[in-house]
């Protein structure tokens, strides 16, 4: 018996490395965000596909973990006092993981507790604009007569562009000179609103060069390529 039988989403997505940190995750912005993390960090882990396509993420053990029925999700079995702990939203496993291993977020209060505002302000609204402006733009929504909707998550998108824009002017990365959760939170939204949802030219991400400047060496860096295959 392993610390890990306790959850019952491993009885679905078996351990083959339990002492192991495990992912339940897929290639999105939000799951690519803790694969980034982990392989930035070095972590052992062992990353396990939730597909959408058959619907895991609503089966029983899935739910078991994240009552919320959405990715990614972790288990870590050395948590907090050694013993294991289950983890879902992708912010709060950043900030965890930032704090388990001491990385990626400044020790100072203050600096530790703005990084903490930029984090909830991609929760809260570079993930729902953007993903919503996806929907209405790229999938299922663009096929709707009434184009309101897209007209007001691509206006919104583009407000939120020019914000980061305006946050990276003589800043090397969103909190500074030092890469941190904040840029794994939120670059990969950018990069997926660029690729998978075609949506550069409809927000005129010309008219934000210092996003783009930024996203190019958030995607040069190896551990994000590598994260970003992840599972």
């Amino acid at each position: 018996m392993t610390a890990l039988t306790q959850f019952p989403v491993t009885q679905r997505w078996a351990a083959q490395y339990p002492q192991r940190l495990q992912l339940y995750t897929l290639g999105t912005p939000n799951g690519i965000k803790i694969s980034i993390m982990l392989e930035e960090t070095g972590l052992p882990y062992e990353a396990h596909k939730v597909s959408f396509q058959t619907q895991d993420q609503l089966s029983v053990q899935f739910l078991s973990l994240n009552p919320n029925g959405k990715i990614p999700a972790v288990i870590d079995p050395d948590g907090p006092g050694g013993k294991p702990i289950g983890l879902f939203e992708s912010g709060a496993i950043l900030f965890y993981l930032a704090e388990k291993t001491g990385r990626f977020m400044p020790a100072g209060e203050s600096a530790r507790y703005e990084t903490l505002t930029w984090l909830m302000f991609q929760m809260a609204n570079i993930g729902p604009m953007f993903g919503q402006l996806g929907f209405f733009y790229t999938y299922a929504g663009s096929a709707y007569e009434d184009k309101r909707p897209l007209e007001r998550y691509a206006n919104e998108s583009r407000r939120l562009l020019g914000v980061l824009n305006n946050r990276l002017r003589d800043r090397q990365w969103m909190m500074g000179d030092d890469y941190s959760i904040v840029d794994m939170a939120i670059f990969p939204w950018i990069n997926g609103t660029l690729t998978h949802y075609r949506a550069g030219e409809l927000l005129g991400m010309a008219n934000f060069p210092e996003v783009t400047r930024v996203l190019d060496a958030f995607l040069a860096r190896p551990a994000v390529q590598r994260g970003m295959a992840v599972p």
